[in-house]
């Protein structure tokens, strides 16, 4: 049975079919994300935190940086500590760095709603 419109003042109605279920196409269509850059541009900075900190902790280890007392003693005290915080702040900027890379090429099964948002 087709619907037919009926005019009601000045506003047109229309019936609903009898086989609609209440529901339509625009209800499932989804905004494109939005781009998050405040967490892109944090997640850039640890990573390049982390970097100098890998790089410093490493030339520290090797010995490039600070006189040694003695051969025993490579200030390992201060080398091991660098070197932890700066895997520490170093993965969690790559990682948000690599889903914003992926979502920006368009992979499948990576997206910009999986970078956390400072919104509030």
């Amino acid at each position: 049975m087709p619907a037919r419109n009926v005019v009601s003042g000045r506003v047109g109605y229309s019936r609903v079919a009898s086989d609609d279920d209440g529901y339509i196409d625009l209800q499932f269509k989804r905004s494109p994300p939005k781009v998050p850059y405040k967490a892109i541009a944090l997640a850039t900075v640890l990573f390049l935190i982390g970097s100098l900190l890998i790089i410093i902790g490493s030339l520290l280890l090797a010995g490039y940086f600070g006189v040694t007392v003695s051969i025993r003693n490579r200030h390992s005290d201060r080398t091991v500590p660098v070197l932890i915080i700066g895997i520490l702040v170093f993965l969690p900027g790559i990682y948000h760095l690599r889903i914003a890379y992926y979502a920006s090429r368009g992979y499948r099964g990576y997206s910009y709603d999986d970078i956390p948002d400072f919104d509030d």
